[in-house]
């Protein structure tokens, strides 16, 4: 798990402004970091909640010195339509962050499509192993929870692959430290998630294999 390789002045602590590379985001990133090669200077980039999809668009604007309109799908048409043609002529990128990418985000303004239509995506999946591990971890740091290796492990074949699914788990972990005061473990994990129905059909704890 690595920072973000991009010609960017990337924090190198475990903050906020971290943006943790893997597999599920790595070919957003280098379509990124290629900006100047983009057919046409705007980019939609998508991706799932909690995926960091921001963060990263934050810190691509502030190395490239482009502009963001973030949750595109809550911004009037005429002012993302306004935005590409200024991105065009100034020949500054843009970049348009939304949760999917038309048809999925339905967009009633005909110029604007067709500009859409014309615009690379750059899409962040669901985090992989590595990525949950490693957000996991990150998330136990920051709430300082003493997690050990086979615990996130163990969390990693059982919760559901999203980034918001992370984040409810550490939740739940978190108010489950808090009341019983005791240490992370797997048995500790395990009644939590069961009380909290966290455990989704794919899990071990159903008798299933994630695929």
């Amino acid at each position: 798990m690595s920072q973000l390789p991009l010609p960017l002045a990337w924090p190198a602590s475990p903050t906020d402004g971290d943006f943790l590379i893997s597999v599920s985001n790595t070919a957003a990133a280098q379509h990124l970091r290629r900006w100047g090669a983009w057919p046409v200077m705007a980019t939609l980039l998508v991706g799932p909640r909690k995926s960091g999809r921001s963060t990263l668009a934050r810190l691509f604007a502030e190395q490239s010195g482009g502009t963001i309109i973030d949750d595109a799908e809550r911004v009037a048409e005429t002012a993302i339509f306004h935005a590409w043609n200024v991105a065009q002529a100034d020949r500054r990128p843009l970049l348009i962050v939304a949760q999917a990418p038309p048809p999925d985000w339905r967009v009633g303004l005909a110029d604007l499509r067709s500009r859409l239509a014309a615009t690379p995506v750059a899409r962040i999946g669901p985090p992989d192993d590595a990525l949950m591990a490693a957000l996991l971890e990150r998330q136990f740091l920051r709430r300082h929870i003493d997690a050990r290796p086979d615990v996130i492990a163990w969390l990693v074949t059982r919760i559901e692959r999203s980034h918001i699914a992370i984040e409810r788990a550490v939740d739940t972990l978190d108010a489950a430290t808090l009341a019983t005061r005791k240490r992370l473990s797997i048995m500790l994990a395990r009644t939590a998630m069961e009380s909290a129905g966290l455990f989704p059909p794919h899990s071990p704890e159903s008798g299933e294999t994630r695929a």
